[in-house]
């Protein structure tokens, strides 16, 4: 900036008794003059509020001039504008009491691999006439840096797989161990959901703000925080409305999700039936819909008109009324997949097969269980909603008796009334199961709320009265007298569906549930002597082929006949 056009503008400024601020491309041409506000703030013009991207700067600089002596520090809103919009610098002016060019005081962003640590550096100037600063040959200079920083980390991540980087956020108005909990949840849905977690933010408070959630100021920070983290996406611990969905996304470009929103993309990736990928799609325009936003306003289909919009259909209203179509052509062709299940079940009816369904919290081992119990190789992995689609095996139990087993996919707490009617086509198998096996994770501290927020789904779907079993699964990781006492207090049958320890009691309760008159202490597998021996020091290896063929695929063979005299 020019002595002389620092001249110019503090004059104005003491005329206007108001804030002045210059947009200077790097030719220095002033792009954009902004008049700000009596309470010192200066509002920019939409330059495209869009990261320039790691490597590049906006291409343009933020001088201004503020009234009432010299400047102590720079205003907060020039260094948030500075990081968001990466500009090349921005400077604060002071103005004398005569209207002449005072202190200077400016800033510039900083390469990630500064060793401050800090998004930024501070200079200060006594006056604009000492500034000796080839600013073409300096900010030239400084891209050359972060293009460096972009072209290594690339490389770095040469041959991996690209992950999107995001910070969590919650806030929370209960108590930190509940609050602790339900963050490390959201972080395992961000590891399911294929995201890398490069920051977390927890604030407590007594009321959610009803516009930004956590605040003006705090969200402000959080997007700062993002952009130095290089994060692309920001993931909220709850549920946003329409309008906070809104008035988040208006102050980043950044990608915001919510807590739904992360599930969905979870089930997405994971659909790999018709019926899935038909249920993830209506769900994901359910919730989506109402929450389809007005961010630009050239979105009529004709300019002008009255007030500008036209009088054509709004380019919203025509993206409304197409996921409304969308949304009725998924509920008739998952109509017709509900009607073929119902045959489908009504097929087995005939055969007169009993049907067993595994419910439980995400990742409590349903489907390592299936596995167990049936000898299968159903997909296992750690991670939040694993399985997706429903899967079913047959299990002969001893006396040439057979069931139905099925797998189904995993509940989670505040699970959101439209998404669980979106999925009634896959969890409608519970309305027909003969018994439910609700199983949870016995080492989770955290399991009594998670059974909890299962019997609440159960209720949604209206099988709450079914019969069913409550199994603790995963006691191999705790100690035999814990196993004991949590189950007794519970009244869970105790298991671990990876050693296989505690199956045959399970298969034992099941039989006596399902078939009146099974003795509950007759033998399915080698009947385990006391709920302690559940969990032994050195847990036996799995049972042979031949064992299990003898136990489980030949008949009783009836006792020998005795001679009898004539």
């Amino acid at each position: 900036m020019s002595p002389e056009l620092a001249r110019t503008v503090t004059e104005l400024v003491h005329e206007l008794r108001r804030p002045l601020g210059l947009l200077i491309d790097r030719g220095g041409r002033v792009e954009a003059v902004v008049l700000g506000t009596e309470q010192r703030r200066i509002y920019l013009p939409d330059i495209g509020r869009a990261r320039a991207g790691l490597a590049r700067l906006r291409g343009v600089r933020l001088v201004a001039a503020f009234p009432g002596g010299p400047i102590a520090q720079l205003p907060r809103d020039l260094l948030t504008d500075l990081q968001k919009l990466q500009l090349d610098a921005v400077a604060a002016l002071g103005v004398d009491p005569a209207g002449l060019p005072g202190t200077l005081a400016w800033a510039q962003l900083l390469p990630r691999s500064d060793p401050s640590g800090e998004r930024y550096r501070l200079h200060e100037e006594p006056s604009v006439h000492g500034l000796r600063l080839d600013f073409q040959e300096f900010v030239r200079a400084l891209e050359d840096e972060l293009t460096r920083e972009t072209v290594d980390a690339r490389e770095a991540r040469s041959g991996a797989v690209r992950q999107d980087r995001a910070v969590l956020v919650g806030v929370y108005d209960t108590v930190r161990g509940e609050a602790e909990a339900s963050m490390m949840e959201l972080r395992e849905l961000a590891r399911s959901a294929g995201v890398t977690v490069v920051d977390v933010v927890m604030q407590f408070r007594r009321l959610v703000d009803p516009r930004t959630v956590l605040g003006r100021g705090k969200l402000e920070e959080v997007v700062l925080g993002a952009l130095q983290h290089g994060a692309d996406i920001i993931v909220f611990d709850r549920d946003l409305s329409p309008s906070q969905l809104n008035a988040i996304t208006q102050e980043t470009e950044l990608k915001v999700l919510d807590r739904t929103m992360l599930i969905l993309d979870i089930f997405a990736q994971r659909a790999r039936t018709t019926d899935g990928k038909l249920q993830v799609e209506l769900a994901q325009l359910k919730y989506s819909l109402p929450r389809l936003a007005q961010r630009q306003t050239g979105m009529s289909r004709l300019t002008g008109g009255i007030g500008g919009r036209g009088p054509g259909e709004t380019r919203l209203e025509i993206d409304r009324r197409r996921a409304k179509d969308r949304v009725n052509r998924l509920e008739k062709q998952l109509e017709k997949v509900a009607s073929q299940r119902t045959l489908r079940r009504s097929a087995r009816r005939k055969e007169g097969l009993p049907v067993i369904s595994i419910v439980g919290y995400t990742n409590a081992g349903k489907s390592t269980l299936l596995n167990a119990l049936t000898q299968s190789d159903v997909f296992v992995a750690n991670q939040l909603f694993a399985t997706l689609d429903p899967v079913s095996r047959r299990l002969r139990f001893p006396h040439e008796r057979e069931v139905i087993i099925t797998d189904t996919v995993g509940f989670i707490r505040d699970l959101p009334a439209d998404l669980v009617n979106a999925f009634k086509a896959t969890l409608e198998e519970l309305s027909e199961a003969d018994l439910l096996l609700h199983v949870f994770d016995g080492a989770d501290p955290d399991h009594d709320r998670h059974i909890k927020a299962v019997e609440r789904v159960l209720e949604q779907l209206g099988v709450q009265e079914r019969p069913r079993i409550l199994v603790m699964n995963k006691v191999d990781q705790l100690e035999a007298d814990v196993v004991t006492r949590q189950a007794a207090a519970l009244g869970a049958v105790p298991v671990s569906a990876l050693t296989r320890d505690g199956i045959p009691a399970l298969l034992n309760a099941a039989a006596a549930r399902l078939w009146t008159g099974q003795r509950t202490d007759e033998p399915v597998w080698e009947q385990v002597a006391s709920p302690a021996a559940v969990v032994p020091a050195q847990p036996p290896g799995p049972p042979s082929h031949d064992e299990l063929r003898r136990t489980w695929l030949e008949p009783p063979r009836p006792p020998a006949e005795t001679p009898t005299r004539n």
